[in-house]
């Protein structure tokens, strides 16, 4: 009896000791992030705790200086632009390895999301030498080519998953009945695969926004986009305007994390079989 009764205190006390080690280790990945927060709204001019005072001060700094407004914009306009080409083409080249059959498709696929586990400082050196022969260092084309090598793999995986559950027999029932190839992937293909699009195309725009190597390599002064402008900023003058920044970035980030975890949720409740809740 005394050693059966030991046996489930003993496995609560193991739970218990794992738990706390994985939120130990969570505190210590996190917390450091979350620090930009208060010294975000500081009213001195250093990054020092205690807070001599509460200020927003930072913030209109950084939405009011052209420097970093300009920053931001250029980040938008290459990450949305980024967003558009990666999620076009990735969606194309995930529909067509779906469909087709030959032997070489393993290594087409291998191919395409290359850039995931290639170091995205080799990516950026190559970028550069590549760029710097066809005269498209400091150009918005350059770096805007570069993201969509960095976020196309992310597009492919993600719509691919998605096409795992596809049925093919849906599109053919629609071709049967006269619709055309483009009418038949508007109306029956591409809703059934929305969530695995835009997951992909968020993912390519957090890629390409928060994108930072391949930036100090390609852009200039015009080009700087916003992690760039944060780095600058860290290695020339480090002014409180930086944890603002970075709190806008984190926002963004976070932001699109959730959107991604909507759409997830949204995709697992569509290939849920009716009645299956019930």
């Amino acid at each position: 009896m005394r050693s059966g009764s030991s046996t489930p205190f003993i496995e609560r006390l193991a739970l218990g000791g794992i738990r706390a080690f994985a939120v130990a280790v969570l505190v210590f990945l996190v917390a450091p992030i979350f620090v930009v927060f208060p010294l975000s709204f500081t009213a001195g001019q250093l990054l020092v705790f205690p807070l001599p005072g509460w200020s927003l001060q930072w913030y209109r700094e950084f939405f009011t200086s052209p420097l970093w407004t300009g920053a931001l914009l250029n980040s938008l306009f290459v990450g949305i632009v980024t967003t558009i080409v990666a999620t076009l083409l990735g969606t194309m080249a995930a529909l067509g390895l779906h469909g087709a059959r030959f032997r070489l498709k393993p290594l087409v696929m291998a191919l395409l999301v290359t850039p995931i586990a290639v170091p995205v400082v080799i990516i950026a050196v190559s970028a550069f030498y590549f760029f710097a022969a066809v005269n498209l260092v400091g150009t918005y084309i350059g770096l805007i080519l570069a993201h969509v090598a960095l976020a196309l793999p992310f597009v492919v995986i993600t719509v691919s998953a998605t096409l795992q559950s596809f049925d093919p027999n849906l599109p053919r029932a629609a071709a049967s009945l006269g619709a055309s190839p483009l009418r038949t992937f508007r109306t029956v293909t591409l809703p059934i695969i929305a969530p695995g699009v835009a997951s992909g195309s968020v993912f390519a725009f957090v890629t390409s926004f928060d994108e930072l190597v391949i930036a100090l390599f390609i852009t200039s002064p015009q080009q700087r986009t916003l992690p760039r402008q944060i780095f600058s900023g860290v290695s020339e003058n480090i002014s409180p305007t930086i944890t603002a920044a970075a709190v806008v970035l984190l926002m963004v980030s976070v932001v699109l994390m959730l959107v991604m975890e909507w759409l997830r949720a949204r995709s697992e409740r569509m290939r849920r079989p009716a009645g299956a809740e019930q």
